[in-house]
């Protein structure tokens, strides 16, 4: 199977292009933005911390067979708990797609999407990665708003926003963009799907049948970067 899967880093099958950062990894050029972008937020008191990064496919797997099969807190988009066994198969893919990615299409395979936080202000055994804790009154408000104003002078911007992306909206995911979206562009329906036909995904027979729709909607849809961080970009090109 990995033999004909042209780009395998694509699917998280691949962690060579990755290396080390606080116990996580992530894709080399993402990791020194990274670090840029957490030094500039210090001087404003701001402890951006790593909650994840790179996820492979079998894990990216687990997370989503145990939803499907009710042994993982499966949450609509209110955040209200559901019971997997409760939905129809089709019902229930749409479900766990709102907070989890099919694996081999969550960008947390590519090591250029991480999940954070302010350490200053939550601990990472109390985080519950919801909307609340970066809305105001929030632990991560602060941040939040930190990143609003300076994440795209790192390269970093958030793909999953509100009515601009089919995954829910997730204030604490960044991705850096200047390699995620080649990534994207490299993204290949049929490997994907040679892919998905070769694991033991549930239900599989329900997503294959839908899995062009899926990627579409779940991949190929995520918010646009910023104009902010795309001027920087053509500006450093044309310099």
């Amino acid at each position: 199977m990995l033999k004909e899967i042209v780009n395998p880093h694509l699917y998280g099958l691949s962690r060579e292009h990755l290396v080390t950062v606080d116990k996580f990894l992530l894709e080399t050029e993402t990791s020194i933005a990274f670090d840029q972008m957490r030094q500039a937020a210090a001087k404003d008191g701001i402890d951006i911390t790593l909650c994840s990064g790179f996820r492979d496919f079998q894990r990216q797997l687990g997370i989503w067979n145990n939803k499907a099969q009710g042994n993982r807190i499966l949450l609509d988009k209110n955040n209200h708990e559901i019971n997997a066994k409760e939905l129809s198969h089709d019902d229930l893919i749409d479900t766990i797609l709102l907070w989890s990615a099919l694996p081999g299409a969550s960008r947390h395979h590519w090591g250029t999407d991480i999940d954070i936080f302010d350490a200053n202000q939550v601990n990472v055994s109390q985080l519950k990665l919801i909307d609340t804790e970066y809305a105001i009154g929030g632990p991560c408000y602060d941040l939040s708003c930190w990143l609003d104003k300076h994440s795209a002078e790192f390269g970093f911007f958030r793909p999953y926003i509100a009515n601009q992306s089919g995954v829910s909206p997730e204030p604490w995911h960044l991705s850096y963009y200047p390699v995620s979206n080649e990534y994207l562009a490299q993204f290949s329906l049929k490997d994907f799907t040679r892919l998905i036909k070769s694991s033991d995904i549930q239900p599989k027979n329900n997503i294959v049948a839908r899995l062009n729709d899926l990627v579409q909607r779940y991949v190929l849809y995520v918010a646009p970067a910023p104009e902010a961080l795309l001027s920087r970009l053509q500006h450093s090109v044309t310099e």
